[in-house]
């Protein structure tokens, strides 16, 4: 083997030659430090959030031709691209040259809010699109799979997706096969004054077409190289790592001969992960390139051959394929795996992953392996010493040592056999969320009847999810052979089945019932399926099936997403070039889109910088004893280690009302505080000079992490308020009818794509220093900084372009953390860098808190037209009343309600939910010197104009919605407003961006600017009416007027006096109401939003396509929060869902099915900024609405059942929930731990 003299490549058309590559790097770290190709997002650094996607591009020399494959750059070692050529968002179009019709069209249909997963979402439609340029729908939804959007709710994107599609328009095709714009229960009312509505927020017409000839060429360079270049191995050599290339079959089994230790990598899906997160290390890493005899597939009349090295995305083809060629009998185990194949993991992974390593990791949650265990495949391995062959079955998942690879060997290739006649086999599988998510648990099952009867001949049963590996319920599936396949065989197999395939009460990954329910749930399942199919083979050959029953094998199919949006059309009498009320683009989305928008971590290295990574607590209430500090400041790069003792005097700061420890050395009381900051010459070194940190504790009681914990204990934060109206025990008495009880909601992650960020740089001068920082609230920042630094605040300035998300989470911690970092630079006199990893971040920050309420309810009632609220304050609630109203009338509800009702009563295991929800959310910051805001607005000579205010961009278009009210103010083009960002250098003491209230309070103080230039300059207009702003402000400056204002809002009136539990706290309500629809399967848990209908009061709006973002976006994040997201937290308060794998978000795939937004045309006017309202946070409740929506349909299951008594259900109602709630047979049959008898894995907090 020759050592490789360089790595040779390509990025986006130029070449790139390494001569000593380090195989321990990564392409993300390389692309954004290395080649400041910065467009290529870090969102989570495993694969799993898409921001990272990138497009590679390989030459086959063999067949001729180039393929195309999106892929996660996190994931990517450089020394696998040896020829390839890689295209990031910047090499596919730029405002400096040309933008792509993909970047165009995502940015123009409103597609991007805070922007940061936007370069991933672009390239991999980009990806799509070089391969199929007219893809379907379904193609682009699942090439988004792997993506995800925290701010949008997703409409948006799969409207610029729909522009590329061969058939677009209306929903293509429907559940009921009905349009909603035909009568039925999917009618939307007329539209009345047709001229005042609007439909659609952009026009296709404008768009630049797709034009596959102007694409970017693949190299000629790398094709001569693949077509000439003879077959050697590479080899790359780091300080701790070798990388391996063979190239060919001869040359992969030597280097596993001379290394047998060493992993054989294809895709790093697997080994990657477990070295990121788990610490695992490998000295020697063989990763074969371009190897024929790995990479093919054969057809034979019995059996179909795989090559071990082709890409799941490879086989899902393949499959396709086979499937479509053969007959249906001989197809079934294929139709299995392909089923499993569109929902493993995003399409990213599996265009990496290989088909040998998804087997040989052989991991618990393995959505391929029960089903080629069970299909009696066979592994095809080699090695110097020879061939072999081993079954995939329970003793090669199990690494029993005679049925394993030997160190030596390397799997070639799986034989996977033909189904035969009377032979069926499915796979099954439930998972958190539908797609790319790994399986809670999932199956393969196979049966044969052989010719003529039903009696059983073969039965193969396998289990991932359930233990430690793949398990096959052999005893049971052997005890079964030779019965009928009828009822009396189903009871038999599943109380088998639950015998041998058992699981602990504390089984790692918890939902332990749950778990055990789906194991006979599946078995149901396939009986059932088996049953239907033999039945249409001959009746005679099967029990009979109810109809009522059918449903329950079929899938929650997903259909063509539909979507109507109406708001009201813009006065025709109003100025042409007043943007109030138009749908402008986010003036930063073509930013977005090209990967041009610059985040915190996108800012040019500094010279000398500094990394900074945080140690934080391991326990959650415990005392420090010890920290050794030794063997982490001998590592090498590493400079300094704060620690609390270093921030003597300053080392605590008064957050609201109590003063906060920036770092703790003595207590602890919860796991993630900070507890000392290693500085370091890069980050690498940092983080593992953190790791080498060792603390030593001794726990603290009480241990509390839960809300009945903290009652239990007496643990209450001071001071308590209440609100008390009339004599509720007396009303208590008196009544009819009393609705008691307690909801429990679960905590959640703010999961903003961009992780806390920020690099702090001293100016060498004056004590001067600069803080940049993705935060909600730079005077926090700058106060916090200059009291740990103990400077004048005047001496310290907070700069914020723009946030990758916040929804909340970016304020009091990120102050904290850019405290140390600051205090690091200042010690230091170098700039301090410091980004935290996705998992790091949900640790440290925490989230929304859980919440337990307890009520009692003597009537339900809603808002009369002018009434009170429990506080005493006066409102007038005829929007909410008109909200709701509209709501029921467009979403047809009553006819909806008749029509679930039906399908109800015709299906068993299916079952649909309607829920109707009305909003009032109040705006309002609770006193009025936190609702102050100042602006400042500069005229330039040449007529243009420079703003800026105290709010931050963070994805809400306040930035945009700024200029909006400058152009309306001075009547002058958007396009000569300008707005750099925000920073405490230009507008001091800015209040918090948060509340719903950024564009309300921001926008009055910008317009407050505007009118005193106005004001000033009015004398000057007033001589030349015809003038241009250029003309004026020329004249202005020659005339000695000052052409720089500020601008300044005091804030809205506020009061609220706790002692007699009256005020008016709120300035306004944000009114609305959501009718959901959805669909469960009973048996599984699972749930599908089929439709959500929204109206919302947003007075009148500035932006209606910013505002109806909004409004998805929220929606969406309620979703999460009442359906999907949950926190997993161990019996000692260590945080499990630390990242995109174990924590998942809504996806593409939970957005409903149908949605329709309609905005209630403004009838009241305000004080406010032109009569709207704030829409950051209210639609959140909204997402509600599909809760109750499956509350819905359980309660219909339930009833069906015979269960009839109060159903309480906590949030989020996750799969696991809705299957245990959905009582029956099986839920009755599976075992039960006893309370107490065990230590579970996770506790419910």
């Amino acid at each position: 083997m020759d050592r490789a003299a360089e790595l040779l490549f390509y990025v986006n058309g130029r070449k790139v030659i390494e001569k000593n590559v380090d195989p321990e790097t990564m392409l993300l770290p390389y692309l954004r430090k290395k080649l400041r190709l910065t467009g290529t997002k870090y969102g989570c650094g495993t694969g799993g959030c898409g921001a990272c996607t990138v497009m590679i591009s390989r030459y086959n020399p063999t067949i001729k031709r180039i393929s195309h494959h999106a892929a996660n750059a996190c994931l990517i070692p450089i020394c696998s691209l040896y020829g390839a050529a890689v295209t990031t968002i910047e090499g596919i179009g730029s405002t400096k040259a040309r933008i792509h019709p993909v970047q165009e069209r995502i940015a123009k249909c409103h597609g991007t809010q805070c922007g940061f997963c936007t370069p991933g979402m672009v390239m991999s439609i980009y990806t799509l699109l070089r391969n199929h340029p007219e893809p379907s729908l379904e193609q682009l939804i699942d090439a988004l799979g792997g993506n995800l959007c925290r701010c949008t709710g997703y409409r948006p994107i799969i409207d610029a997706c729909k522009t590329f599609c061969k058939t677009s328009g209306c929903c293509q095709s429907r559940e009921n096969g009905v349009c909603y714009l035909d009568q039925g229960i999917n009618e939307l009312p007329e539209f009345e004054e047709v001229n005042k509505i609007s439909l659609k927020l952009f026009s296709e017409e404008e768009f630049l077409p797709l034009d596959p000839t102007q694409e970017l060429i693949f190299p000629p360079e790398l094709m001569i190289m693949a077509e000439k270049q003879p077959q050697r191995t590479r080899i790359f050599g780091g300080d701790r790592m070798t990388w391996i290339s063979p190239t060919t079959l001869t040359a992969l089994l030597e280097a596993k001969f001379k290394y047998p230790q060493a992993p054989v990598v294809m895709g790093n899906t697997s080994v990657g992960p477990e070295m990121k997160l788990k610490g695992v290390f490998h000295p020697v890493i063989i990763s074969p390139d371009g190897i024929e005899e790995l990479n093919f597939a054969n057809c034979s009349h019995n059996e179909l051959t795989l090559g071990a090295g082709l890409s799941l995305t490879q086989v899902q083809y393949i499959l396709g394929e086979v499937i479509q060629n053969l007959p249906e009998e001989k197809t079934r185990m294929y139709c299995a795996l392909l089923k499993h194949l569109t929902t493993l993991a995003g399409s990213q992974i599996r265009n990496m992953a290989s088909l040998g390593g998804h087997i040989v990791s052989r991991h618990l949650d393995s959505d391929l392996n029960p089903l080629l265990a069970v299909g009696n495949c066979t592994l095809n391995l080699l090695s110097k010493k020879g061939k072999r062959q081993v079954p995939l079955n329970e003793e090669f998942l199990r690494r029993c040592p005679s049925a394993d690879l030997k160190p030596e060997e390397i799997l070639i290739s799986v034989k996977i056999l033909h189904s035969r006649k009377w032979e069926f086999v499915s796979g099954f599988r439930q998972a958190q969320r539908q797609q790319n998510a790994l399986a809670v648990v999932n199956s393969g099952m196979r049966v044969f009847f052989g010719e003529g009867g039903d009696i059983i001949r073969e039965l193969s049963i396998s289990y991932g999810g359930v233990g430690p590996t793949t398990v096959c319920a052999k005893n049971s599936c052997r005890k079964l052979i030779g019965r009928p396949w009828n009822e009396e065989m189903l009871d038999a197999a599943c109380r088998l089945v639950l015998d041998e395939v058992t699981l602990p009460g504390s089984a790692p990954g918890g939902r332990v019932e749950f778990k055990r329910t789906l194991i006979v749930s599946f078995l149901f399942k396939f009986y059932l399926e088996v049953s239907q199919i033999l039945k249409r083979m001959g009746p005679v050959r099967s029990p009979g099936l109810a109809d009522k029953c059918k449903s329950a094998f079929e899938d929650l199919h997903s259909r063509h997403h539909c979507s109507t949006l109406k708001y009201e059309n813009v006065d025709s009498k109003k100025h042409p070039q007043d943007p109030i009320g138009q749908p402008i683009m986010h003036l930063s989305g073509i930013k977005h889109a090209t990967g041009e928008a610059i985040y915190c971590d996108d800012m040019p290295t500094v010279d000398r910088e500094l990394f900074l990574s945080f140690v934080t607590s391991s326990r959650a209430h415990a005392k420090i004893v010890s920290i050794d500090l030794s063997e982490a400041l001998s590592l090498p790069g590493v400079v300094d280690i704060v620690t609390e003792e270093h921030l003597r005097g300053v080392n605590s700061f008064c957050i609201l009302t109590e003063p906060e420890k920036l770092l703790r050395t003595e207590e602890v009381s919860c796991v993630g505080q900070l507890v000392c900051a290693v500085i370091a010459e890069s980050e690498v070194q940092a983080k593992q000079a953190a790791k080498r940190v060792k603390v030593v504790y001794q726990d603290l009681q009480p241990l509390i992490l839960t809300i009945e914990e903290a009652i239990q204990h007496n643990s209450f934060f001071e001071t308590e308020r209440k609100l008390e109206y009339g004599n509720v025990d007396e009303a208590f008495k008196v009544v009819d009818h009393i609705l008691e009880g307690e909801i429990h909601i679960g905590g959640q992650e703010h999961f903003y794509m961009e992780t806390q960020s920020m690099l702090v740089v001293p100016k060498g001068e004056d004590q001067e220093i600069d803080v940049y920082v993705s935060t909600q609230f730079p005077k926090y920042i700058q106060d916090i900084v200059a009291s740990t630094l103990k400077l004048p605040a005047n001496k310290v300035m907070c700069h914020v372009k723009r946030v990758g998300g916040a929804f909340g989470g970016k304020t009091y911690k990120t102050g904290i953390m850019a405290a140390i970092t600051a205090f690091a630079a200042n010690k230091h006199g170098r700039a301090v860098r410091c980004v935290l990893e996705r998992g790091e971040d949900m640790l440290i920050t925490g989230g929304r808190h859980p919440y337990l309420g307890k009520y009692k309810v003597r009537m339900i009632n809603m808002y009369k037209e002018i009434d009170q609220t429990p506080y005493k304050q006066e409102i007038n609630a005829k929007n909410l009343i008109q909200c709701w109203k509209e709501c029921m009338d467009m979403s047809s509800y009553s006819l909806r309600k008749a029509a679930v009702e039906k399908f109800n009563s015709e299906n068993y295991w299916k079952k649909k939910g309607l829920a109707v929800v009305p909003l009032k959310f109040p705006v309002g910051l609770g006193s009025v010197a936190a609702g102050q805001a100042a602006a400042l607005v500069h005229i330039y000579l040449d007529g243009s104009v420079l703003v800026t205010h105290g709010g931050i961009e963070m994805g809400q278009g306040v930035h945009t919605k700024m200029i909006q009210v400058v152009s309306r103010e001075l009547r002058l083009p958007m396009s000569s407003i300008h707005l750099r960002g925000t920073s405490t250098e230009t507008v001091p003491n800015t209040n918090i961006s948060g509340g719903s209230t950024v564009a309300d309070l921001n926008g009055l103080a910008v317009k407050d600017a505007c009118q005193t230039l106005l004001k000033r300059l009015e004398p000057i207009i007033s001589k030349n009416p015809q003038g241009t702003w250029k003309d004026w402000a020329q004249a202005a400056f020659d005339e000695s007027i000052s052409l720089s204002a500020t601008g300044y809002f005091r804030g809205y009136e506020s009061n609220m006096s706790w002692e007699t539990g009256e005020g008016h706290p709120f300035e306004y309500f944000v009114y609305g109401a959501a009718c959901s629809e959805v669909e469960i399967d009973c048996l599984t848990g699972a749930h599908k939003n089929i439709r959500t209908d929204m109206v919302m009061d947003v007075g009148c709006s500035i932006n209606p396509a910013l505002d109806i973002g909004q409004i998805e976006g929220a929606f969406t994040q309620g979703v999460g929060l009442y359906t999907v997201e949950e926190l997993h937290y161990s019996p000692q308060g260590v945080l499990y869902t630390r990242g995109p794998n174990q924590y998942k978000i809504p996806a593409i795939c939970d957005m409903p099915t149908e949605l329709h937004i309609s905005l209630l045309p403004p009838s009241q006017s305000s004080n406010t900024l032109y009569s709207s309202k704030g829409l950051g946070e209210s639609g959140i409740f909204l997402g509600c609405s599909v809760f109750f929506a499956i509350h819905d349909a359980v309660n219909a299951a339930r009833q069906e059942r015979g269960l009839f008594g109060p159903l309480k259900l906590n949030s989020p109602l996750t799969p696991e929930k809705i299957r245990m709630a959905c009582e029956d047979k099986f839920t009755k049959m599976i075992p039960k731990d006893k309370p107490g008898s065990y230590v579970p894995w996770n506790v419910p907090i």
